[in-house]
């Protein structure tokens, strides 16, 4: 029985977490890169027998991950796996703010680890598994905030715009390989994450959408981590993947 490999960034909290959780299975080779570990997930996998690992990784050094990534994939046995999917999860909202006001440092790390190391790893991930039989897939998780511009935001989105840009990009390059991966920009929906909890405690006056964002969750319109997390492996494992670049949970 051919094993199946996943490779999932930001697996130690939120979505990401709940996706590895969820990926946990004896059938399944794991590898999470977060900069924290997750017991829970070491634990779980212990129980099933499944098979993780977990590396603690800044992805704001995207190359140095690259460069681990693309080393591990090398030493694997290639003929052992139907499919091999890298998941660019991680992602980070550094101050809410109006650009001038966020510091330098903020900006460049938000950018590192939203844009440059999805970038990096899927060049690693496509150079390494390039001569592979197995199938192939790029998923990244975007979101609305790609798509549309918000006051306060201009470094998350502008970090998921490039997202979904290079998604296309690499798309048309794969569509012409033999074995080309299938990829796809996801935008996942609203999530009860700590990332919208910083959102709705930051003061209207620095992010004019705040009061929008506490109706989200006054409503009860934000999806639970596990809820977003099964709807989007579901996508990932639609037959039509990657038919289109650019998706969101909710088409």
């Amino acid at each position: 029985m051919k094993q199946q490999l996943f490779v999932l960034t930001g697996a130690s909290r939120g979505m990401g977490a709940a996706m590895a959780m969820q990926l946990l299975s004896p059938s399944h080779e794991l590898l999470c890169i977060s900069r924290h570990d997750n017991p829970a997930l070491a634990e779980r996998a212990s129980q099933l027998k499944a098979h993780l690992n977990q590396w603690k990784l800044d992805l704001a050094q995207g190359a140095h991950a690259a460069d681990q990534l693309t080393a591990w994939l090398g030493q694997q046995d290639d003929t052992a796996f139907e499919s091999a999917t890298l998941i660019n999860n991680a992602g980070v909202i550094l101050g809410v703010a109006p650009l001038h006001a966020i510091k330098a440092e903020d900006l460049t790390r938000s950018i590192q680890v939203g844009l440059e190391a999805p970038l990096l790893l899927t060049s690693a991930f496509l150079h390494a598994t390039r001569t592979w039989r197995a199938k192939r897939r790029v998923l990244n998780i975007s979101s609305g905030l790609g798509r549309r511009p918000m006051a306060s935001q201009a470094a998350y989105c502008a970090a998921k715009a490039g997202l979904d840009h290079f998604t296309r990009c690499v798309a048309l390059e794969e569509a012409s390989q033999a074995n080309g991966a299938k990829v796809c920009s996801l935008a996942p929906g609203v999530i009860d994450t700590d990332m919208q909890s910083h959102l709705r405690a930051s003061a209207p006056t620095d992010f004019p959408d705040q009061p929008a964002f506490a109706a989200l969750n006054a409503n009860r319109q934000l999806s639970s981590p596990e809820q977003a997390a099964q709807r989007v492996l579901a996508w990932l494992e639609r037959p039509d993947f990657g038919a289109s670049p650019v998706a969101d949970i909710r088409d």
